[in-house]
């Protein structure tokens, strides 16, 4: 089941729409569950809901899933370019997008200590990082890979889903080696042949993503690079990925 509420994100004075995934028989026991938070709520689970009229079908997908957990689906914001600030955690200056105002730390500093408290007190949550992972594409793959950096006591899952990481490879790369990340730490990347150019983009992506890669095996932690087969940049690409990241992440 799918239910949504709104909520205040306090560093913006914006009110957003939530969109939680429930399993079914949520309300029938006591069953505490491990959660997922992901990024472009409005886009997992309803074609209705959808920015471009087709989502993820994230609700079919978890109801005939083997492991019962809750999605956490946080909507992005819809004006202007709004979107790539809330994704973005550094200020960029970039030369497709423009100058780019990063709101990303904040957006995640909000969700550690105020949004994920919240729901762990409203849902019957495994609140722990072991049960705590973390989802999006595109921008959404960037603040996945970020979050799970940057944030890594709180999450020790990523999917990182044709994540636009090259905008700020050098700024990523720099906030891993600073980081503590744990050996446990599992995170899944992602893209599609046909998001890239030629032999060049598509060596150039791998090689970006790769060293995310590298880094985290040297940390004993768990990577894996699905290059997906004629794959492209949209949600019904991304919806044939599910049993993929979730098996990786989860089992």
């Amino acid at each position: 089941m799918i239910e949504k509420f709104e909520v205040l994100i306090t560093p913006f004075s914006l009110k957003r729409m939530i969109h939680v995934y429930l399993p079914d028989d949520y309300y029938n026991h006591q069953e505490s569950y491990p959660v997922m938070y992901m990024f472009d709520g409005h886009n997992l689970f309803n074609d209705q809901d959808a920015t471009y009229g087709k989502s993820w079908g994230l609700k079919d997908f978890m109801d005939s899933y083997d492991k019962k957990m809750i999605i956490v689906g946080i909507e992005c914001n819809h004006e202007g370019n709004q979107r790539l600030s809330e994704y973005c955690p550094y200020d960029l200056e970039n030369s497709f997008f423009g100058p780019v105002r990063g709101q990303g730390k904040q957006l995640m500093d909000w969700v550690v200590n105020e949004f994920k408290p919240m729901i762990d007190n409203k849902y019957r949550t495994i609140p722990f990082r072991e049960c705590t992972g973390v989802a999006g594409s595109s921008m959404g793959g960037l603040m996945a890979l970020y979050t799970v950096i940057k944030y890594n006591q709180y999450f020790s899952k990523a999917a990182c889903i044709s994540p636009a990481i090259s905008i700020c490879q050098e700024q990523l790369q720099s906030e891993f080696r600073q980081a503590d990340i744990s050996s446990d730490t599992r995170v899944y990347f992602s893209f599609g042949t046909r998001e890239v150019r030629g032999k060049s983009g598509f060596n150039w992506m791998l090689k970006n993503i790769s060293w995310f890669n590298d880094e985290i095996v040297k940390l004993h932690g768990y990577s894996y690079i699905n290059v997906v087969k004629n794959g492209r940049h949209n949600e019904a690409s991304w919806e044939k990925e599910n049993p993929v990241y979730f098996d990786f992440l989860w089992k």
